[in-house]
Parts: C-alpha cells; sequence; structure tokens
C-alpha cells in the first residue's frame, strides 16, 4: 500500500498552497494498493516536529477502502474527522514557527468501522491499535524561511 501526492514527493517541500502561508487546503493524495479485505481507512497528518511536541493537522476516520483519491478542499467519501492540534475538526495546513518541520501523511487500512465522535488523535489511535491492517506513509517539509534551508 502506498499514499502519494502530485502536489509533492516524499521528503520534498510542500507547496505553499497546502500550508498557512497559502490557500490552506490538503493537498490532493492518491492511495494505492490498499489491502480488499479493508473495511474503512484512517488518514493522521501531524508533525512531530512541534516544539510543544507532535501537532495534529488532520485526522480522518471511516474513510470508504474503495476511495483511491483524495481530492484538494475535500473529505473523501464516508470520512469523519476528528480534533485535531487546533481544537477543531478540519485540515490545518503546516504552519511551523521557526525551521524545517516533517509533515507526516499516515494512512491505516482497517478491518473494522470506527463508532466514534470527534476523536482526538489519541482517541482513534486507542480505538484502532488492534485492527490496523496496514500503514504507508508521506513526509512533506515545510519551513516558513526557505531560504535557510
Amino acid at each position: 500500500m502506498k499514499i502519494i501526492s502530485s502536489a509533492f514527493e516524499n521528503n520534498s517541500k510542500i507547496p505553499a498552497k497546502y500550508t498557512c502561508d497559502g490557500e490552506n487546503v490538503n493537498p490532493p493524495l492518491s492511495l494505492i494498493d490498499v489491502p480488499a479485505n479493508a473495511k474503512s481507512l484512517v488518514l493522521i497528518v501531524d508533525d512531530p516536529d512541534a516544539p510543544s511536541g507532535t501537532w495534529v493537522h488532520w485526522t480522518i476516520f471511516n474513510i470508504n477502502p474503495k476511495v483511491a483519491n483524495v481530492e484538494e478542499e475535500n473529505i473523501p467519501s464516508g470520512g469523519k474527522e476528528g480534533i485535531t492540534s487546533f481544537g477543531k475538526t478540519g485540515y490545518g495546513g503546516p504552519c511551523p514557527p521557526s525551521g524545517v518541520h516533517r509533515y507526516f501523511f499516515k494512512l491505516y487500512t482497517l478491518d473494522i468501522i470506527l463508532n466514534l465522535i470527534n476523536p482526538d488523535k489519541a482517541a482513534l489511535e486507542k480505538a484502532m491499535r488492534s485492527h490496523i491492517l496496514d500503514k504507508a506513509e508521506l513526509i512533506g517539509l515545510h519551513s516558513r524561511v526557505w531560504d535557510l534551508v
């Protein structure tokens, strides 16, 4: 299984459009070779380089496993958003205070559909812990001052 984006390659710069320096919309994502026995998908986007600890930018669960693409500024079919570190649901793009940060777009396939209401990342991870069939990730980079990279 793989997760890729037409907007940026793995371990490369995320275009400003998908950050707080631009339109702050989610980038397009393609979900490839999802296991046929998956009942649902989970997408977690977080930044482990945040000064206060891992910062959660987006969580979506119960995505239909037949979804092949997540379009810009779109919640995929069946998907329900959880609470981010911004204290609300929805995508919050990269916006590091300083330095280069890594943004992990993590895709999980599950053998169940989760029965959750507005979970944060910890509750989501706890609920899916023993139900993960496969995992893939895409890493994007962002810095507010690219000439220092």
